[in-house]
């Protein structure tokens, strides 16, 4: 396919599948992903009295998604915008007492608003976007991390063209270990330190210096003298990415002590007065390892696990300061937000924020008191406003922002189903979801998609999910599942594809299909498959198994390990974590678990999707399937998508465009 025709394929492609399928004008069609709202980083104020969220939408002219602050109160009452226009302003921080608001604005700007008058003033442009921001106790400063670049020396000396000559680009050395990043393209080099900036604004300090990475939040401690972050700063750090440690950075004099030492992730501190709260894990070189929460004395000493007998993945906990701590995880496919203290689950169906498949995601916080506000989805709604007071017996949701859309639209259905898998393969519980279209009749047959979530170590679960939405508005029956390797199920769980996978994973997804046969309303001739990028591997891979899918579509892939870790952009993590060591190593196990080995047996007609600047699953994965099936001559087709990294649901028309390609290809081979 011409590159210059892809617009108008997409246009073709759009319509045809969905007029076809679709021509219930109440049906959810590809044109609805640009009138879609979401919230995300809703943040409750410390009095516990109203909510600041970032509002996205999308600008169906520029095709990217853009988003304002808005606030509303607890009670759900004077919801309206802080900012307008496309700004992109992210990043709402309150302060403390509640009279201030910290944001970041589209050009990098660190802007403050005062809550009473509605004054807007700049604090800083800052050079590179901040990976996060925290007030000082006393509201007088901002801390900060940020990507601090370095001017490498020049390794050659070349002449200078003459005035007005059109020469071509200089060669760009590189000697990083990380120096292309899947979204970022090549990076500058230099490393991530950490800031702190007068809350009147002005030159940010620099406290942290040095060829060292420091990661994600910072927290002051509660004297105000200290700030704590997240960092590895071990000799070699690159190496061994995930070993970072909880470093004391002295406000005065910039001293650091490391409060954590051992050989694992120390990560997202938060300080009490007696105490500090992190979260991590031993480092056992599993492919999953189980995050939890840990504490541990002011000065450092007593480490201890605080969720040892949750066996789930904390995630971003937070510290109020009259309630304790409160922490995020995943379980079974439900994403629900819990108390230390009161060690009670409090609220549930967090998440939302990723339209285009149902993965776990979605945010919090939590005010002085306890009142936490949450992004709350469900199948038929991405991520709104929620917030749950202490004296509340259960949440309550506070914004609509696509209901004027969705409330107009039949949408799928979705159904929890939980099946054994496989005898030979140890007979596990396997939970998944069937996607019925609307208007779903069970006398009737209906064509099968099985889709496979990525990761491979991730979860899908009852969220709402464009690509699910369109398939079922086509016409189809979707079934999803949690196949072994899934998070939310403990690390057992997780691990039963520690270096075997693909694997039994395989039959959990047959079995699943099996399932989803026996209940009568799937035409047995009209199985289709896909799945993104680790949902690509295992698409490649049953294919290269079983001939029993009239086609497939295989997106983003990997399809020979070897090749694989050599070009990814976080290859020092996959050789380490995925794999006994590196391919020269250990070729035959890398080749025995690469779906290229696999080619020889397939007949399935193929398409391969893939994003012309996925650094992530590099294009040349898929090219080493498409080109073997080509040389096997099984009717195949490669669709490479211009400007697409791993993600095609950042730019709304990747998001449609993917959509309508594995449609169209399905309706090709769908028995008429």
């Amino acid at each position: 396919m011409r590159l210059s025709t892809f617009p108008l394929c997409l246009f073709f492609l759009v319509t045809s599948v969905s007029e076809a399928r679709a021509q219930d004008r109440d049906a959810f069609r590809p044109m609805d992903v640009f009138r879609l709202e979401y919230a995300a980083d809703p943040q409750v104020s410390p009095d516990g009295k109203r909510v600041v969220y970032v509002r996205n939408f999308m600008d169906i002219k520029k095709d990217r998604r853009r988003s304002n602050l808005w606030i509303i109160n607890v009670d759900g009452n004077e919801h309206r915008p802080l900012t307008n226009g496309d700004g992109n302003e992210r990043l709402p921080r309150w302060s403390s007492d509640s009279k201030r608001l910290l944001y970041l604005s589209a050009e990098k700007e660190l802007m403050c608003r005062w809550m009473d008058t509605g004054n807007v003033g700049r604090l800083a442009k800052l050079p590179a976007e901040p990976l996060g921001l925290a007030w000082s106790p006393d509201g007088k400063t901002i801390a900060f991390t940020m990507h601090v670049a370095d001017v490498p020396r020049p390794f050659v000396q070349l002449p200078t063209p003459p005035k007005g000559a059109e020469w071509a680009e200089p060669p760009v050395m590189i000697r990083s270990l990380n120096y292309r990043f899947d979204g970022k393209g090549y990076l500058k080099e230099g490393h991530h330190h950490l800031f702190m900036l007068p809350a009147e604004g002005g030159t940010p300090r620099q406290l942290t210096t040095g060829p060292h990475e420091h990661v994600g939040v910072p927290a002051w401690t509660t004297d105000g003298k200290a700030i704590l972050v997240a960092g590895n700063r071990h000799p070699e750090g690159g190496h061994d990415p995930l070993n970072t440690e909880i470093y004391e950075v002295a406000v005065a004099d910039g001293a650091i002590k490391a409060l954590t030492k051992r050989k694992g992730p120390d990560n997202n501190p938060m300080a009490s007065d007696t105490w500090i709260a992190y979260t991590g894990f031993d480092d056992k070189r599993q492919g999953h390892q189980v995050t939890r929460l840990y504490i541990l004395d002011r000065d450092g000493s007593a480490p201890r696990v605080a969720t040892d007998k949750l066996d789930r993945d904390v995630k971003f906990p937070v510290m109020a300061k009259n309630a304790g701590l409160f922490y995020q995880y995943d379980d079974e496919g439900n994403t629900k937000i819990a108390s230390l203290a009161k060690k009670v689950v409090l609220a549930d169906n967090v998440g939302g924020t990723t339209l285009d498949r149902p993965y776990a995601s979605g945010s919090f916080s939590v005010s002085d008191d306890g009142t936490i506000a949450f992004t709350q989805t469900s199948p038929g709604h991405p991520a709104e406003v929620a917030v749950r007071a202490p004296s509340d017996k259960a949440p309550r949701r506070l914004t609509y922002l696509s209901a004027s859309l969705l409330d107009q639209k039949k949408l799928a259905t979705v159904e929890e189903i939980r099946y054994k898998s496989s005898v030979a393969s140890g007979g596990r519980m396997i939970h998944g979801w069937i996607v019925k279209p609307a208007g779903f009749d069970a006398k009737k047959k209906y064509p099968l998609i099985l889709e496979i979530h990525g990761g491979p170590f991730a979860n899908y679960g009852p969220r709402f999910a464009v690509q699910m939405q369109l398939y079922a508005a086509a016409g189809y029956v979707v079934f999803y599942a949690n196949p072994r390797g899934s998070t939310s199920y403990g690390e057992e769980f997780g691990n039963l594809i520690h270096h075997a996978y693909p694997g039994h994973d395989y039959d959990d997804l047959m079995s699943g299909v099996d399932a989803v046969l026996a209940k009568g309303y799937i035409d047995k001739d009209s199985l289709f498959v896909t799945g993104g990028s680790g949902g690509g591997v295992l698409t490649a891979w049953i294919i290269g198994k079983t001939g029993r899918f009239r086609a497939a579509v295989v997106s983003k892939p990997v399809i020979n390990w070897f090749s694989f870790v050599l070009t990814a952009d976080i290859y020092a993590f996959f050789n380490r974590y995925w794999f006994p060591g590196p391919p020269w190593e250990h070729a035959e196990h890398y080749m025995k678990r690469s779906p290229i080995s696999l080619a020889g047996n397939i007949t399935t007609p193929t398409m391969v999707i893939t994003g012309e600047v996925d650094h992530r699953t590099p294009i040349s994965e898929s090219e080493q399937l498409y080109q073997a099936l080509k040389l096997r001559k099984i009717d195949a087709a490669l669709v490479r998508i211009p400007g697409a990294s791993h993600d095609f649901a950042a730019r709304p028309s990747h998001l449609i465009a993917h959509t309508a390609y594995v449609l169209q290809w399905f309706e090709t081979y769908r028995k008429k």
